[in-house]
């Protein structure tokens, strides 16, 4: 993949269904790791999904290769913090650095005053825990729902990491 096919962009409404696709494909494998079916990603619907897209205080952003939409992350955005969720690529790209990329471009659009980044993940997801603190989040506490247990994970901001879209 060349560095100059890949662009990130915030996902629009029409980008739905094709966004609910990538999503579900790229969470079946943690589905299988968690045996459970049922996990937020794989069972938010359609209309759920178009109603997250237009809130005000959520970003999605996506990474494009072409026409095609490969990955996204969602961001929601609460006073001086935003919370990183649903960090997806598609399964055929996996392991190729788009999930970095997708990670290190939402800095770009986060309000000035965003002092934290929080992720979270699966306690047991090994992939995503070490990419997340291989670029700066530590974890902060793990929390049951239902049956699964997610990791939080934080990352601080300095002044040079908030970077003003431009």
């Amino acid at each position: 993949m060349a560095e100059t096919e890949l662009r990130i962009d915030v996902v629009e409404e029409g980008d739905a269904g094709e966004l609910l696709t990538v999503r579900r494909a790229a969470f079946v494998t943690e589905a299988q790791l968690y045996d459970d079916p049922h996990i937020p990603a794989l069972t938010q619907t359609l209309d759920e999904l178009r109603e997250d897209l237009a809130r005000p205080d959520v970003v999605t952003l996506g990474a494009w290769i072409g026409t095609r939409l490969i990955g996204s992350v969602r961001v929601g955005l609460e006073e001086d913090r935003a919370l990183l969720g649903r960090l997806a690529v598609a399964p055929d790209l996996q392991g190729q650095g788009i999930g970095t990329k997708l990670l290190m471009s939402v800095l770009t659009y986060l309000p000035e005053d965003t002092k934290e980044v929080w992720v979270f993940t699966g306690q047991d997801s090994k992939q995503n825990l070490s990419l997340y603190a291989k670029h700066g989040f530590e974890h902060q506490y793990d929390q049951n729902a239902g049956d699964l247990t997610y990791a939080y994970l934080r990352k601080i901001l300095g002044e040079a990491e908030v970077q003003t879209e431009g």
